[in-house]
């Protein structure tokens, strides 16, 4: 054994001195998914990015996608702040009350497409409030949001504005469920993949969604009446995270290539990829879904719908120091930026 020993010892001290490189040490992410491989998130954003993260580092870093997930779609934020698992991706607010600077990239009326309205909430985000440490435990990979969501009914009228009153509508987060209240609905807190249940058990009446969404949880053969509304009713906030001793556990050399294919660069991935699944989404639902466009009435009445919303939101930033409308400003002129480009 003493003779095996000093054999490695040498051998060791021979690569040092002659300065040959050590093997470089190979890590593997586990990402924890809740959603079916098919879905544009996973297909488009998810699946890409773990490809990058492998070309960037050589190798040394690779992505395992899980089988299983490791938890609810509410319990992601925890399973990479805890290390359960090493990267995850969620939506902000399926745990109300926990993210309330997120709401700026939900409000009403802001999206033009995903792509602008998502590389701009990044830029928000990392020049006013990533310093607020809502992240805690975790290195932000990503923020971003869907395409312009718009209101489905299951057969109810949706204008006048006064046809939706009483119905049940599935929401996804504290600002859609009170826009649902505004507009004198019932909201029904429920992940997405619960809505094709809630819909055909006739729980739900109604649901916000953006166009991908309607066809690939299989809504379209429930959904007959939609409104839609320029700048959409809502949005979403989505994340992409990495626990943070896991990243800081990482060389230099690998830290720098994650970085180098996560913040803007897969923020816009994660955007176009959405507005291709908007378009094809639409088309699908051409001859299904009979939109009804918000007449100029009616956008002045959700403009008045919206103004809680925006006051919530306000609310929320004041308590925490940042200056609301610096913030609006900033989101919505760089939404213009980049549909500019």
């Amino acid at each position: 054994m003493n003779k095996i020993m000093k054999t490695i010892s040498a051998a060791a001290i021979a690569v040092a001195s002659t300065g040959l490189p050590a093997v470089a040490q190979e890590t593997t992410l586990r990402l924890s998914n809740w959603l079916p491989p098919s879905h544009p998130i996973v297909k488009d954003i998810v699946m890409p990015w773990a490809a990058n993260v492998e070309e960037a580092t050589e190798g040394r870093v690779t992505v395992q996608i899980l089988d299983a997930p490791l938890g609810p779609p509410p319990a992601h934020f925890d399973l990479a702040a805890t290390g359960a698992a090493d990267v995850t991706f969620g939506v902000h607010g399926y745990t109300p009350g926990r993210f309330s600077l997120t709401q700026i990239a939900e409000l009403p009326l802001n999206t033009p497409n995903s792509e602008a309205l998502s590389v701009a909430y990044w830029r928000v985000h990392e020049a006013m409030l990533a310093e607020n440490a809502e992240h805690q435990g975790v290195k932000v990979l990503a923020v971003w949001g869907h395409g312009p969501g718009h209101m489905f009914t299951t057969g109810a009228d949706v204008s006048p504005m006064s046809a939706v009153e009483g119905l049940k509508i599935r929401v996804a987060g504290a600002l859609t469920s009170q826009l649902a209240e505004e507009m004198s609905m019932v909201p029904l807190q429920a992940p997405s993949p619960k809505t094709y249940e809630l819909l055909s058990g006739g729980v739900a009446d109604a649901i916000y969604f953006p166009y991908e969404s309607v066809p690939f949880f299989k809504l379209d053969s429930l959904l007959t009446k939609a409104l839609r509304v320029d700048g959409g009713l809502y949005n979403v906030s989505f994340f992409m995270v990495m626990n943070q001793a896991k990243f800081d556990g990482m060389s230099d050399a690998d830290k720098a290539a994650i970085d180098e294919v996560s913040g803007e660069v897969l923020v816009r991935m994660a955007g176009q990829a959405w507005d291709t699944a908007d378009e094809a989404g639409l088309a699908a639902l051409e001859g299904t879904v009979d939109f009804h466009d918000a007449t100029e009435e009616e956008m002045v009445a959700i403009e008045e719908m919206s103004q809680p919303l925006y006051d919530t939101v306000r609310k929320a930033f004041d308590d925490k120091g940042v200056d609301f409308d610096a913030a609006l400003e900033m989101l919505r002129s760089e939404t213009q930026a980049v549909l500019s480009e």
